[in-house]
């Protein structure tokens, strides 16, 4: 009887050690990144926008807010 051996079977992944500081900068940009999506997508329309008058970013998103239940009407 022989026996057969699979080719990384049992490896696992290697996880990602950080230090301290990276991973509070790390943290600190993906709750930025949040934040500056949910304006755009959530907040961001013509009146109150931080971009003037144009309606781009707004038409841009548009199906999303709605998709997500965010009223723009």
């Amino acid at each position: 009887m022989s026996t057969s051996t699979v080719h990384g079977a049992g490896t696992g992944a290697t996880p990602v050690v950080l230090d301290g500081t990276r991973a509070a900068l790390w943290l600190f940009g993906a709750v930025l990144f949040g934040v500056v999506l949910y304006y755009f997508v959530g907040i961001d329309q013509g009146a109150t926008s931080v971009f003037g008058d144009n309606m781009y970013i707004h038409e841009f998103v548009h199906d999303a807010r709605h998709f997500l239940g965010f009223p723009c009407h």
